[in-house]
């Protein structure tokens, strides 16, 4: 690495090879660096940039640079004789993980994955090789931080985009030093400069947070399949509710008995809001001294102002969206271009008042609660209450030391959790999941339903409230998430992954015209490609984002490489390309 003079500023810039130099004037180099990238960074980055379709230096620029300097040549070995016990059970699971290069660890919640997990690192660490484990939120970052170094101590260091510069800086000397041997995060830590990694752990990997919605957009449980080949580590991805395509990919380990057996009734009402029936169940268990759990599938106060009379959405002027009701702030939001206004009493196309507020948000539904019982004291954990680390950890404390009765929230609280005392868990709106344009609907409708329901009765007979209109979809597999992936595999059989690949090209212009234009020209192009399919082309779901028009175009091809061709020979500036694409607006 080093550094240059680009305009008036100093640029840091990689030197990949030397070349000849140009017949044209040229600046020195002002330094070189102590920092390099290794081979395998480099070939990974291309590797990223070629099939993610973004330059070469977004590509590098995911990842933290090594550094030149003396370390103790001696291999650290971490010694870690208070390992947990394995139960028989878990016990054949590690031994077949240990025998495989990458396998899927299938395992039920509450079944005790973690115990594994950290079984495995210490294995590695034994062998002086270190271990990445990733998780797809800071929000999972506490409980695991508690846990391996529990297990670790100070070898452990937990990485995530939100840590400040300083902290990234003494954490990275460390990784130098050779003192950090385990780096545990969400996405971002699979970047970091870690030395001999022989173990990449890849927790909740059905979870979409692992693909980036910027470019370069990887998604990085298959970077971490990618690099696992690349640099001869053990990969193991991890799910109570896999991804048909990982299931279908990777042997598959099973772990599907809970570590603590314990019951779960479920129960099915139907309705779309908190009713009567449900506010009965919160208070019952809170009368038992019961720890309970509410799923909204919302953000914050994320719901729309609608006018009954002529059945419009109050939308953001500048981009085709409704805007989001936010009660404590008193105002309304883009949740896309970040418009804020004043919060509108009547219609702005008829006129008429008052205006409805669709579903229900996270600040609502307590209010409601509390009004009903009002000694219940509630967490709000969604990404509007949780918005530092320092947040985070404070109210999961205040949860764990049972300060707090009733944790409520949206898809963060589907993340593994893992509290005792949870015994009802009441889960809110899965027809709103069942009916987004999107053809992975009914798997993220269903594994929701079953990771929020994991995180009660981990160790006592817990209750599910579940409210839907489509029972019938849910109840057969309730007990036997495998049949549910068989069942989802011959439904995308020939239409969708893990059968064919999937991508999907985004174009937005601030003139209409201009984009769909550029939409007809580019699907031209594509059109006489043989082995690629145009799925569908023309305006995006969300047709207007900060005063641009959206269009895309949505391609499928039986094999990855002719659709890769037909995507290079298109690239150009003004339209992202978005390859396995899992957001669809």
């Amino acid at each position: 690495m080093v550094q240059v003079p680009v305009k008036s500023t100093v640029k840091n810039a990689v030197v990949l090879e030397e070349t000849q130099k140009p017949d044209f004037d040229t600046f020195d180099i002002l330094e070189v660096t102590d920092n390099f990238y290794s081979k395998e960074q480099i070939e990974t980055a291309k590797f990223i940039s070629a099939y993610y379709f973004s330059s070469l230096g977004e590509a590098l620029s995911l990842f933290m640079p090594y550094e030149k300097r003396e370390v103790n040549s001696e291999k650290r070995i971490v010694n870690s004789d208070n390992l947990p016990l394995l139960s028989l059970v878990q016990k054949q699971a590690y031994d077949a993980l240990l025998q495989k290069d990458k396998a899927l660890l299938f395992g039920v919640t509450g079944s005790g994955k973690t115990e594994i997990f950290i079984s495995l690192i210490a294995e590695m660490l034994h062998k002086g090789k270190t271990a990445i484990f990733l998780m797809p939120e800071i929000s999972l970052t506490p409980q695991m931080e508690k846990r391996l170094k529990g297990y670790f101590g100070e070898s452990v260091a937990m990485w995530h985009s939100g840590l400040a510069k300083k902290k990234k800086q003494s954490i990275l000397e460390g990784i130098y030093e050779g003192r950090v041997r385990i780096v545990a995060g969400a996405r971002s830590a699979l970047f970091v400069p870690l030395a001999d990694v022989g173990l990449i752990i890849v927790d909740e990997e059905h979870d979409d947070s692992y693909k980036a919605m910027t470019r370069p957009r990887y998604h990085a449980r298959d970077i971490a399949v990618y690099m696992g080949s690349k640099i001869g580590a053990k990969v193991v991805l991890a799910s109570a509710t896999p991804s048909i395509g990982s299931y279908y990919r990777y042997a598959v380990v099973k772990l599907d008995q809970a570590f603590i057996p314990s019951a779960k009734i479920y129960k099915f009402v139907q309705g779309d809001t908190i009713t009567s029936e449900i506010i009965a169940d919160i208070r019952g268990n809170h009368q038992k001294g019961g720890q309970g759990l509410l799923f909204l599938p919302t953000r914050g106060n994320f719901k729309y102002l609608y006018c009954e009379a002529c059945g419009k959405t109050h939308l953001c002027p500048f981009c085709s969206v409704g805007m989001a009701l936010h009660r404590a702030k008193r105002h309304l939001r883009c949740h896309y271009c970040g418009y804020t206004e004043a919060i509108r009493e009547s219609c702005a196309y008829c006129g008429h008042h008052p205006l409805k507020s669709e579903r229900m948000g996270t600040a609502e539904a307590i209010e409601k609660i509390q009004e009903e019982i009002p000694d219940i004291v509630i967490e709000q954990f969604d990404k509007d209450a949780i918005t530092t680390p320092k947040k985070l950890k404070t109210a999961l404390d205040r949860f764990e030391s049972g300060e707090s009765r009733l944790l409520l929230g949206t898809q963060m609280l589907s993340k593994g959790h893992d509290y005792p005392n949870i015994t009802l868990s009441v889960i809110l709106g899965l027809d709103y999941i069942l009916g987004l344009a999107d053809w992975r609907a009914k798997e993220r409708a269903m594994s929701l339903l079953v990771q929020v329901a994991g995180r009660s009765g981990r160790a006592k007979e817990a209750r599910v409230t579940v409210q839907t209109n489509n029972q019938e979809m849910f109840t057969p597999y309730l007990e036997d998430y495998e049949k549910f992936l068989k069942d989802e595999l011959e439904f995308a059989r020939g239409l969708y992954p893990p059968f064919v690949s999937l991508a999907r090209i985004l174009i937005a212009h601030k003139e209409q015209a201009k984009a769909e234009a550029l939409t007809t020209q580019i699907a031209g192009k594509l059109s006489r490609f043989p082995k690629i399919e145009i799925v569908g082309q023309g305006k995006a779901p969300i047709e207007r984002i900060a005063g641009k028009y959206r269009y895309h175009i949505l391609l499928r091809s039986q094999k990855r490489t002719p659709l890769l061709t037909a995507l290079h020979s298109v690239d150009q500036r003004g339209i992202e390309i978005d390859m396995d694409p899992v957001e669809f607006s």
